[in-house]
């Protein structure tokens, strides 16, 4: 018998990001957060485990404002995503705050995950449907010869702001529906009706087709992955300790690229046509908390998410 799926969900940005726990801002009158929506999706879908990537220092508050209403309705476990978390015979540079990035946040989660597993992002929507197929993916496919990873691929024109740029994992995908390969663009911005990205701080323009697919940070893994990453590691700091080593950072889909070149790993992209919903711009909160209220009078969540 098989494990069944957990969902892995990265949130030790989170404090940072909106300058204590307590300034998250609800998306609707009930207090709730974009997470409670992604959780109450992925719980319908079929998981019954969650396991929080936190911070040490968001621990309590995560716990009161976030942990506690979701546990009454799913298995909750917490990971901490510290910066002491490295291989022994490396130090942490002096004045280093970053945290070493996505890699190493699922990596941070060997301990207790040994099954199939997603990972989405704290803070982004990412819609009914991609909790579902995803799932159902993570039940129907083990590793072959190959490790056997699936990714939810986003229409790029669907994730975009119109309050500024935003960064993407820009996908190309084979006529199987395969990744072939994904880059890191990180000034995407809306130009017209289409969309167009810069390397040189605007200087130059490239266009994006309007059927681009990007990622958004909602993978599906074996636990091979946690094996890899755990290798992969400290080659990743021999060598960005010495080119960046306050920002350098461990980048899940580095990890998972380098996989596909070495021909180890095969990436079924399942493509979403669901409506990618964040707050990257304070401008941003009002659109998602419309978006909200349009998706429960459409009737896809009860007025109150977590009826007790």
């Amino acid at each position: 018998m098989s494990k069944k799926p957990v969902l892995v969900v990265m949130a030790a940005g989170m404090g940072s990001r909106y300058g204590g726990l307590k300034q998250i801002d609800p998306v609707d009158e009930y207090g709730n957060i974009i997470m409670d929506f992604s959780i109450y999706d992925a719980v319908e879908a079929g998981f019954e485990k969650v396991v929080f990537i936190i911070k040490k220092a968001i621990e309590k508050e995560f716990m009161e404002h976030i942990g506690k209403r979701m546990e009454k309705h799913v298995q909750v476990e917490y990971v901490f995503q510290e910066l002491d978390k490295i291989p022994a015979g490396f130090q942490i540079p002096k004045d280093r705050v970053k945290p070493w990035g996505t890699g190493h946040a699922i990596l941070c989660c060997k301990d207790v995950v040994d099954g199939p597993f997603a990972v989405v992002n704290a803070d982004d929507y990412y819609g009914k449907s991609a909790f579902k197929e995803i799932y159902n993916q993570l039940v129907a496919k083990a590793d072959d010869d190959k490790y056997q990873y699936t990714m939810v691929g986003y229409q790029l024109y669907n994730t975009l702001t119109e309050n500024g740029h935003v960064a993407r994992g820009v996908c190309s995908i084979s006529p199987e529906g395969k990744l072939v390969d994904i880059e890191e663009r990180t000034r995407i911005e809306k130009k017209g009706d289409g969309a167009a990205f810069t390397e040189d701080d605007g200087a130059t323009w490239t266009s994006l087709g309007e059927d681009t697919i990007v990622s958004m940070n909602m993978w599906g893994f074996t636990e091979s992955i946690l094996g890899e990453l755990d290798q992969r590691f400290a080659a990743f700091l021999e060598k960005g300790l010495k080119e960046n080593p306050l920002k350098c950072e461990y980048f899940l889909p580095f990890v998972v690229d380098e996989l596909l070149k070495e021909n180890k790993a095969e990436v079924t992209v399942l493509k979403s046509v669901d409506r990618w919903y964040g707050v990257t711009y304070k401008e941003d909160k009002q659109m998602v908390v419309d978006a909200i209220r349009r998706l429960k009078d459409q009737g896809l969540y009860p007025e109150k998410v977590w009826e007790d």
